[in-house]
């Protein structure tokens, strides 16, 4: 029999299990000064680093690292990569080119997302798939047939987001020749140390911006190496609060918090379809077999799609986080996801889901019911809103190529 404190211990210990460390830790924890950490796919990753205001503030003005190292990587490769990609996700993967990078989605075989991320073709033959969610055993066996290696590298790759409207000149300073040339959406190799950087032109803030991805061990001198060419740059560590403020600004999405992922959902009718969620751009329906793809084409048939994820403009300047969209003030039409005051829009935001025919069919007199803390005391407003299109912002410096030196 276990004695009791060996037991209390062992129920302790377990409890204060420490979130890993990513590779880059060392360096935002000397730079830290909130002490306002988060779990983030079993990590410790900073949810701000000195000032969520300011940080956010680096995004939009000079240039910002975030530490993405735990977003779940799988290293896919083999002659039937792209045959089974194309199988699995919703986009043509066969024309994603060597060295390019495509957003996309897969679903369950009824039709619902299991994720979305990032796939980079890193090679003819060889990808890296980037999400939130880890899915090796539903990779695995969509694999079954086909002639595939599928790995999972989280620990092994260390990852960046450089964003910002400096983040180019970050880059050049840093001695990364050729840089310039990389348009979005495009990958290039450079030498660090004694390995290799993955560079992509990609991002989460909707700015201009890239992501690189280098072996654990090289970590902190790719740091150093970016954090030295940018300190006449106005660079600066950043955590997830300020990252998310961009994001909603370019009408992105998460998963498990603007929509419930299918293995997440506790609920049947929580799980969603591509369309119900602005991912109908994504699905292409030429594709003869893809998983969903039946699901996913009869409920366009049948117009039975029940939800609709739109943008909203919300009047006054309070933000609407979490609340009840109205239609006409009485009848419950969906619910808000994410919600900021835009610094750079001059707009109250919000990313909302509402249920069909609200936002498809009924767009006028919607409401947000908002509760406002004045002096300990919960003030109810309803506050009108309008759908409008996303992104809430648009940067022309995202695309430019080559980037201007801001």
């Amino acid at each position: 029999m276990i004695p009791d404190v060996t037991l209390r211990r062992s129920r302790q210990a377990h409890i204060a299990t420490p979130r890993l460390e990513t590779p880059f830790h060392a360096r935002i924890a000397a730079l830290d000064e909130t002490n306002d950490w988060y779990s983030w796919a079993g990590y410790k990753a900073a949810h701000s680093v000195f000032d969520e205001e300011l940080e956010y503030f680096a995004i939009r003005s000079t240039a910002a690292l975030f530490d993405i190292s735990p977003m779940v990587k799988y290293r896919i490769s083999g002659p039937d990569a792209e045959r089974y990609l194309n199988r699995l996700t919703l986009r043509d993967v066969a024309k994603l080119k060597a060295h390019r990078v495509q957003y996309t989605a897969w679903c369950d075989d009824h039709g619902h997302v299991l994720d979305d991320g990032t796939l980079f073709r890193l090679a003819p033959d060889t990808f890296r798939l980037c999400c939130q969610e880890r899915h090796l055993p539903w990779l695995l066996d969509s694999a079954i047939g086909f002639d595939v290696e599928i790995a999972e590298e989280t620990t092994e790759i260390a990852g960046l987001a450089l964003q910002g409207p400096t983040s180019f000149a970050v880059l050049a300073n840093a001695g990364f020749d050729g840089i310039e040339q990389l348009k979005p959406f495009q990958i290039a190799e450079f030498s660090h140390d004694d390995t290799r950087v993955t560079i992509s032109r990609t991002g989460f803030t909707g700015d201009l911006g890239y992501e690189l991805f280098v072996p654990a061990g090289a970590a902190l001198s790719l740091w150093d190496r970016l954090w030295m060419a940018g300190r006449n740059l106005g660079i600066r560590a950043i955590g997830y609060a300020a990252l998310n403020r961009t994001r909603i600004e370019a009408g992105f999405i998460v998963a498990n918090a603007d929509f419930m992922t299918a293995e997440a959902a506790l609920r049947a009718d929580r799980a969603r379809l591509p369309d119900e969620i602005g991912l109908d751009w994504l699905v292409d329906a030429e594709k003869p077999f893809f998983n969903g793809r039946h699901a996913i084409l009869e409920a366009r048939r049948n117009q039975s799609l029940k939800y609709i994820l739109v943008g909203l403009e919300i009047e006054g300047n309070i933000p609407a986080e979490g609340a009840i969209v109205y239609h006409r003030k009485k009848h419950e039409a969906g619910l808000v996801s994410a919600a900021i005051w835009s610094p750079l829009a001059k707009r109250n935001i919000a990313i909302a889901t509402l249920e069909r025919p609200y936002g498809s069919r009924i767009v006028d007199d919607l409401w947000v019911e908002i509760y406002a803390s004045r002096e300990l005391q919960y003030q109810k407003m309803m506050k009108r809103a309008t759908i409008v299109p996303r992104p809430f912002i648009k940067l022309d410096r995202r695309t430019a190529t080559p980037p201007g030196l801001f």
